[in-house]
């Protein structure tokens, strides 16, 4: 089983503190990682030979042309998938030896996913489509705090017809993070929006990771975007290329694309 998370006790504010990191040990580790799909009779190997350390409270940026690997070991990471080969590491403790039932519970405690498209229920409000993960988490903030976080309280009894595209998608990054995750994985959140809604959207993203203090991973073919990055993966034809610190990290308003 998971060895039990050291729970953040956060307190809503306006001023909310980053939380100082100070464990050595990565929060998630990869050894190995390979992963090969079989098309008829022919092997796809989606990913070769991966090894990576995620430290807690970075915000890293995986960049990758479509079809590089990159989602297939995002969903890896968040237990959507399985490997192949090599073992995924959580806080030490294998998630290949998990039963089924042991990465739902790693899913539904550890991860937040936003993903290029925003998966809202149209029946219901942003608040309620935010409670649907409250409910089912041990240590969850109320949906109206994860949605302040976002700047979207005054949206909360809008339907996702009601919202733009940037709107909805803040929505669905409230719903990832308010269940407290350790680790934010984000599949081209950007990927639908314009350029000036993508900006609030990374916003939000960089404000998750800076307030709460939330590993974050964020996947994009975008380059400008790795700017924002504390580390930058390169991934090609399911090989890690380079893992690089950036040494030149800029705010999201610095940014264009």
């Amino acid at each position: 089983m998971l060895q039990n998370r050291n729970l953040y006790q956060l307190t809503i504010s306006k001023n909310v503190r980053k939380i100082t990191m100070t464990h050595p040990s990565p929060l998630l580790q990869t050894k190995n990682l390979g992963k090969t799909y079989q098309v008829g009779e022919v092997p796809l190997v989606a990913l070769h030979s991966v090894n990576l350390d995620f430290f807690e409270g970075e915000l890293v940026v995986m960049l990758g042309a479509s079809g590089s690997g990159k989602s297939t070991l995002l969903n890896i990471l968040g237990g959507l998938d399985t490997a192949t080969t090599g073992e995924v590491f959580f806080h030490r403790n294998t998630l290949a030896l998990e039963s089924d039932e042991g990465l739902t519970l790693y899913r539904r405690n550890h991860v937040g996913f936003v993903f290029q498209f925003y998966n809202l229920i149209p029946s219901l409000t942003a608040e309620e489509n935010v409670r649907l993960v409250t409910d089912l988490s041990k240590n969850s903030m109320s949906p109206l705090d994860a949605l302040t976080l976002v700047k979207l309280a005054d949206r909360k009894d809008h339907f996702p017809a009601q919202l733009s595209g940037g709107e909805q998608q803040r929505v669905a990054i409230a719903r990832a993070i308010a269940k407290r995750p350790e680790l934010l994985l984000c599949d081209e959140p950007t990927g639908a929006l314009d350029f000036k809604t993508g900006r609030i959207v990374l916003e939000a993203i960089t404000g998750i990771n800076q307030g709460l203090g939330t590993t974050t991973v964020v996947i994009t073919h975008n380059e400008s975007i790795a700017q924002i990055a504390d580390r930058i993966i390169l991934v090609k034809d399911g090989t890690i290329v380079s893992d690089t610190k950036n040494k030149h990290k800029k705010s999201v308003s610095e940014v264009s694309w």
